[in-house]
């Protein structure tokens, strides 16, 4: 048996129904899944081999079976045995898995040994990635290996009718980890259960408490305290990014946010992610400096027995924030925390668990009725994607930005945790771990590896130093070819990839590209009308620099004097001469087609942000600015007949200034920009003629620009395709690269 077989309950489930049939043989974990040999009559095996999948455990998936018959041996009984080492390694790792509501009934009962008990898990729930070094998935290949079983622990691990049969995890008061907190100096403040009290009661008045969790640390302040938020904030040099928020209960994320059926059953899921959701307007519990400006709120509910026991000490929601300095990961270990976290956080609350691999949150949201990750980590890595045939080993590196890597083995690619920006030594150095732990966990060495075509990326570079043959794909077309992978779709296809910035064949800046992709490569049919981008990279921080080049581009160089226009009046006339200068030189002022500053040149011009202060706060501003629900029509533009088309999107820059004139509302002229965009797209496929559709890049995590393109493909009857748990950022690129290189091309 394939597939995600492992740390599940498999082999005791497979025990208890070989010997209700009265069947004999035994069960066996190798590194390539779970071995089975069962003896009995023809009629017999075949039922068990119907109700194996049917009885399988919850949180179990088969991805292949493979069956022969022999010959009796006379076997008696039937047993399970101690797991096998030997071959190659292609077992499912699952992700860590949020407390089950069995274990959490033990941790709040006053008359259970694991009372209060914040390691307490099962074969149901708890850490799985974090915590294993090797395959196959067995204590002595994890980190629990420091902690002998008591004899109760040991009794339970044994018994096949017990839950916690071969938990790996397993562990109680008596024999498992333990909590201290410490301060920043590690001198230990309280120990155990008096450890988390304290931590809480320091949280309520006002402290950050850095937390260890499963993958990694988190810092918990107290989200109704806007002086704690906002020390919060200095110490991690976060000045408006969004906050994660950890509520006690649904009921009182009810009381805060909008929740949907579907969006309560992803928050209680086992993958239990930090899911955006719409604030409610009247509801001021929460500090305005956990997301300033922002209608949605980063909502998650504890996952783990420490999270549930902390949260049921506070009783009130408090931000839950990786723990790290921006674009730096995730601190695992105690001690690296204390010297990295000093200045922010003023107590650590710490356990003698070692973390194998840091896991961030996943972040989801809820997109034309169903889940869209936008980072993909705890829960979610390294479930593996299935692709047709066969391959050797070989490595994806990513992308620079939201950096993921993968490794493809067989008929599987494990995509990894969240790495992050590759902006810092420390954030490189998790890329270089992460791709060592992969290789290592399914002892594979690559034969080639796949990388981003931009020649300056820290990947990219890895890749040339690593001495695999490389291969370099397209960043647009490994957007394409991820989605296409996770929607299982073959080609033809035309792919929309809408992004901030990927490099182009043409050594230009793409960002709108549609692209007709063939069995084995890609043809650039149609792009946005390119416009340059004064001060370079400069502009992917400042959207007023993309508004004045879009502005050179559609009306010239006196559309730099118009101070009517926002985007003009935002810069000091000798910033304005010197970026006048850079566009009519065409010195330091790259051309790009890309969407996503085209997104930020409309924000500015709307006066809806001019200097963003994280990635992507532009586009997000005007996005919840729009008004949907009563705008349905759009801005006039025009497409070339050349090869590749332009999209000239110069008549509605004209008509948004006009509408800008005549005081009409942002939210009107928000709505009117997005649905333009979208007829674009429904143009575009009009005339490629393609059935097959797919959406991809991080323009697509925009809900409204999503999910109206779907309705209107939908309505002109193509079939669209979308992400689903594969990031449409430059988190899924890895997978991408994977498929481009077995594609043979760039």
């Amino acid at each position: 048996m394939r597939g995600a077989v492992q740390g599940v309950g498999f082999r005791p489930a497979v025990y208890r129904l070989a010997t209700e049939m009265g069947l004999a043989g035994w069960v066996i974990n190798t590194p390539q899944g779970v071995t089975i040999e069962v003896e009995g009559t023809a009629a017999v095996l075949g039922t068990f081999l119907q109700r194996l999948e049917a009885d399988r455990p919850p949180r179990s998936s088969i991805q292949g079976v493979e069956t022969s018959y022999l010959d009796p041996t006379g076997c008696s009984g039937f047993e399970i045995r101690h797991s096998d080492a030997a071959g190659a390694k292609t077992a499912i790792v699952l992700p860590d898995i949020a407390t089950c509501p069995d274990c959490l009934s033990e941790v709040f009962d006053p008359a259970n040994r694991r009372y209060r008990y914040p390691f307490t898990n099962c074969t149901n729930c708890g850490p799985r990635y974090s915590i294993i070094d090797a395959l196959p998935y067995d204590r002595p290949n994890t980190t629990m290996r420091a902690f002998a079983m008591c004899q109760q622990c040991r009794c339970e691990y044994e018994d096949p009718r017990d839950r916690r049969f071969h938990a790996q995890p397993n562990a109680c008061p008596e024999c498992g980890p333990r909590l201290e907190l410490r301060r920043a100096d590690g001198g230990v403040v309280a120990i155990a259960d008096e450890a988390l009290i304290a931590a809480a009661r320091a949280i309520a008045g006002g402290t950050t408490v850095a937390v260890k969790g499963i993958g990694g640390f988190h810092l918990i302040a107290d989200a109704r305290n806007h002086d704690a938020v906002r020390r919060l904030r200095a110490g991690k040099h976060r000045e408006e990014k969004p906050f994660a928020t950890m509520f006690p209960s649904v009921a009182s994320v009810r009381d805060v946010c909008e929740v949907s059926p579907v969006e309560e059953r992803l928050l209680c899921s086992p993958e239990a992610p930090i899911v955006l959701l719409r604030r409610l307007e009247l509801a001021q519990v929460i500090a305005p400096s956990v997301a300033p400006g922002n209608p949605y709120l980063g909502v998650l509910l504890p996952y783990a027995p420490l999270h549930h026991l902390l949260m049921a000490e506070l009783g009130f929601p408090a931000v839950a924030t990786s723990g790290n300095l921006s674009d730096e990961p995730i601190c695992t270990d105690e001690n690296d925390a204390r010297h990295r976290l000093a200045g922010i956080a003023d107590l650590f609350l710490v356990h003698n668990r070692a973390i194998a691999r840091h896991v961030d949150d996943s972040i989801v949201r809820i997109m034309a009725g169903r889940e869209l990750v936008l980072r993909r980590a705890r829960g979610y890595a390294p479930m593996p994607q299935q692709i047709p045939g066969g391959t050797e080993p070989v490595l994806a590196v990513g992308a620079h930005l939201k950096n993921t890597v993968a490794i493809a083995t067989g008929n599987q690619v494990f995509t990894s945790q969240h790495i992050g920006d590759l902006e810092t030594a420390e954030a490189y150095a998790a890329f270089e771990d992460v791709i060592g732990s992969l290789t290592r966990m399914y002892d594979v060495e690559p034969r080639r590896v796949a990388c981003d075509l931009h020649p300056d990326y820290l990947s990219t570079r890895y890749a040339f130093r690593s001495g695999l043959a490389v291969t370099p794909v397209q960043h647009h077309y490994a957007h394409v070819l991820s989605c296409m992978a996770e929607n299982d779709l073959a080609a033809p296809a035309l792919g929309v990839a809408w992004d901030g910035t990927g490099y182009g064949l043409d050594g230009t800046v793409w960002g709108g590209e549609f692209l007709r992709v063939s069995q084995h490569s890609f043809e650039r049919i149609a792009h946005l009308r390119s416009f340059r981008l004064p001060g370079g990279e400069k502009a992917v921080r400042e959207p007023r620099r993309s508004a004045l080049g879009l502005l050179f581009e559609a009306l010239g160089s006196d559309a730099l004097d118009r101070m009517d226009l926002a985007p003009v009046n935002a810069f000091p006339k000798e910033d304005r001469e010197t970026m006048r200068a850079m566009l009519q030189a065409g010195l330091n002022a790259p051309l790009t087609s890309s969407a996503g500053r085209l997104f930020d040149a409309v924000a500015s011009l709307c006066d809806l942000r001019h200097v963003s202060r994280y990635e992507g706060q532009a586009a997000m501003e005007l996005e919840f600015a729009l008004d949907g629900r009563t705008v349905m029509d759009h801005y006039p533009f025009s497409i070339g007949t050349g090869t590749p088309a332009i999209i000239d999107w110069a008549p509605m820059i004209l008509s948004l200034i006009e509408d800008l004139r005549r005081g009409a509302t942002h939210g009107a002229i928000s709505a009117k920009f997005h649905n333009t965009l979208v007829e674009t797209i429904v143009s575009v496929t009009r005339m490629a003629g393609l059935e097959r559709v797919v959406l991809t890049g991080g323009c697509f995590q925009n809900k409204y620009l999503c999910e109206r393109a779907v309705d209107r493909l939908t309505g002109e009857r193509f079939n669209p395709y979308w992400h689903r748990r594969i990031p449409p950022n430059d988190g899924g690129i890895a997978l991408g690269q994977i498929m481009g290189l077995l594609r043979g091309t760039n």
